[in-house]
This record gives structure tokens, sequence and C-alpha cells, in this order.
């Protein structure tokens, strides 16, 4: 395994280095005729599949809706999709080729920070812009360095919200006062909103009782798990993805755990309620993007038209930032008024009061989403609507 990942390493570097060496001037070449293309790379097959399908589903409906209009500007939106299988070289030689080969306007993706992160020096080197509907790591539009990566935005709110969100929401509504903390030690995900979490509970008068790690891939949490329970916390924050976080929900029951359960957008799968089982999932929580419960008349069309075109299904929170990723480009394509990449990049920096599915959006100077978040409950493993938190 270890081989196989270096190759793909190595080859990603040297097609790296040669994209790199042959990049110049604004882009406008992605375009012509009466096409604007539109890169996806997403995770379609891999660990974390699910997130990848979800997004390109809304992704699909979007780009059907817009093209039956009259497409942006007259042009019609044309997808050529990569799959990254869940696997950040692979992200990077899909940039490449989306880049370099077909020369598209935008890329959509990746799902993951990790995988977004992959492609963010590929995209600004080319001046193409990269959206990621749902990478929430900080440093996916800032570096860790503090430099702005030029061509990348997000449809999504960072982790730090996600973790504040999560913070209160155990002070204030759960009224808790001793909590454990059991994160993805391999993840930039998991750790970023842990660190949230932490210091918005402490600051809230709280107290971490225990704070444990595992590794992704990881199946047996038990050993941990008892450790936990020996702290006598009133609440667990869980932050990490579905394909773990199943099971650690399902052992935590199985071992007499019955305090909440809380995550943030890494467990919103369809694969989380097989893996952890519904009765498990009673009395758990998660900070999310939107809620197909919501009221609100922009949801609910488009809940209304995801369900006419997926059997019935109701879109989760993937779904709808894909759909919200491909009209926030559609908009700042309009209001630039050409397909020249770096006035489409201005453009999104001037998003303001943008109404999307996923709430209303202005674009920060970080190219980070000013938006709400929502709280959803897992009751007989569905997904219900518990409160919307404003941005602060």
């Amino acid at each position: 395994m270890m081989k196989k990942n270096f190759a793909k390493m190595f080859m990603a570097s040297t097609l790296l280095a040669g994209v790199l060496a042959g990049c110049s001037g604004a882009k406008d070449n992605a375009s012509s005729g009466d096409t604007i293309k539109l890169g996806v790379n997403l995770e379609l097959s891999g660990g974390v599949a699910s997130y990848g399908e979800s997004i390109a589903s809304g992704v699909n409906l979007a780009v059907d809706e817009i093209n039956k209009k009259g497409g942006v500007d007259g042009k019609k939106l044309e997808v050529v999709k990569v799959d990254n299988k869940s696997d950040a070289a692979e992200a990077t030689n899909g940039a490449i080729k989306l880049t370099s080969q077909d020369k598209v306007t935008a890329i959509i993706g990746a799902a993951t920070s990790g995988d977004t992160v992959a492609q963010a020096e590929i995209a600004d080197s080319n001046k193409t812009i990269l959206l990621t509907p749902s990478g929430t790591a900080p440093n996916v539009t800032v570096t860790d360095k503090g430099k702005l990566n030029e061509f990348v935005f997000r449809t999504s709110f960072i982790d730090p919200f996600q973790g504040t969100v999560a913070a209160n929401f155990a002070a204030n509504n759960l009224k808790v006062k001793k909590v454990a903390i059991f994160a993805d030690s391999a993840s930039d995900y998991a750790k970023g909103l842990a660190a949230s979490f932490k210091k918005t509970f402490e600051k809230a008068g709280g107290k971490v009782v225990s704070e444990e790690a595992y590794v992704a891939k990881d199946t047996d949490f038990r050993a941990t798990l008892t450790r936990i329970k020996a702290a006598n916390p009133e609440f667990i924050f869980i932050p990490g993805y579905y394909e773990e976080v199943g099971l650690i929900v399902k052992q935590a029951r199985e071992l007499g755990i019955t305090a909440p359960l809380m995550g943030a957008d890494g467990w919103d799968s369809p694969k989380l309620v097989d893996l952890a089982g519904k009765d498990a999932l009673n009395n758990t929580y998660i900070t999310n993007h939107y809620s197909s419960d919501d009221q609100d008349k922009k949801v609910q069309t488009f809940v209304t038209a995801f369900k006419a075109k997926n059997s019935g299904t109701a879109p989760n929170a993937f779904n709808a930032l894909g759909y919200d990723s491909v009209y926030l480009l559609a908009d700042a394509i309009k209001r630039a008024g050409s397909t020249d990449t770096t006035k489409i990049k201005e453009a999104l920096e001037k998003t303001k009061d943008l109404s999307l599915v996923t709430g209303t959006v202005t674009i920060d100077k970080n190219h980070n989403p000013i938006k709400s978040a929502t709280v959803l409950e897992y009751k007989d493993g569905k997904q219900v609507f518990n409160s919307k938190v404003a941005p602060q």
C-alpha cells in the first residue's frame, strides 16, 4: 500500500511540475462556442464515495435546470467529471486533466478538505476557479502560512463555525457540563472541529473530562469507548466521517453509553444509519448545512425538484451543496459578463446576500461564505430539523 501511494504521489508531482511550468495569463479558453465547461472532481468511489455521489446528484439537477432556462448568458453548461477515488493524489491528477486537457472554466470539488487542498496550487497557477461544495477546513482557502488561495472558494461554512455551534448547543440547549471528545487524529477536518469545540465549550464554563483519538479505517473502538465511559461524560463530541462514526455509535450504545452524541456534516450519509442502526442513533445530533424539513420556500422548491428527479428520495446536505455550488458559479459568471476566470473570481469575491438553498451567502475576504448552520437530530434513523443558528 505504501509503495502504491508513493507511486501515485510521484506521478502527480511530476505532472504538476509540468503543468505549473506552462501556466500563464488569465483564462477565457474554456467556453468557446455556446458552452461553458465545468469540471467536477469528486469522490465517486473509495472511502467517502457517498459524499461525492450526493454532490454530483445536486450538480446534475442544477445544471439541468439552468440549461433548460437557456444557460448562463446564452451559453449551456457542460459538465466534465473525474473520479478522484477518495484519494488526494488522484484529486491532483484529476485537476491536472481538467485544467490542461479539458480546459474547464471552473472545478467543483472535492467533497473533502484534503482532496480539495490537493488541487489548490493547480487551480491558482492555471487561474481556474476551484469551488469546493463541502471542504470545511480553514486551510482550503487560506494556507497554513496565511496565504490566500486566490482562485479557491467554498460553498460550505468552515469547521471553526461548526465546532462553535456544536459546543454552544451542548452547553445552552442540552445544558451539559462535562463532555468527552473522540476525534480522528489523522484528519485535519476532525482536529479542527475538536479544537474549536473544546475552546468554545470551556469558555462557556464546561469541562472536557476525556479526550481520545482514533484513526481512519479503525473498526474496533470498544477499548477507547470503555475509557471514555469511565470518565462519565454527559455528552460526547465525535467529529469524523460516517464510515468510522457509524461503528463508534453502534459500539458506544452496545457498551451502555446513553449520553447524547454529536458530530458535524461528516456524519451526513445514508450509510450512517446502516452502520450504526436506527435505535443507536437516537439521542444524537449533527451540525449541518441545511435540512429538507426546513419550510423555507426556496428549500422546499429544491426538495420537490430533487425528489422528482431521484425517485422520491429526499435530498441530503451534500445534494444541496452540490446544487448551490452550480448556482453560485452561474451567478458569478453572469455578473462578470464574461468567461474570463479572473473576472469570475472578482465577481465571486463580491457575492453578497445571494439566496441559495443552504442559506443566504456573502463571501468574506478569505473566500468563505458567511451563512447559517442547522442542527439536526436523529430520530428512528431519520434526520429531524432541530434549530437554525445564524453566523456570529
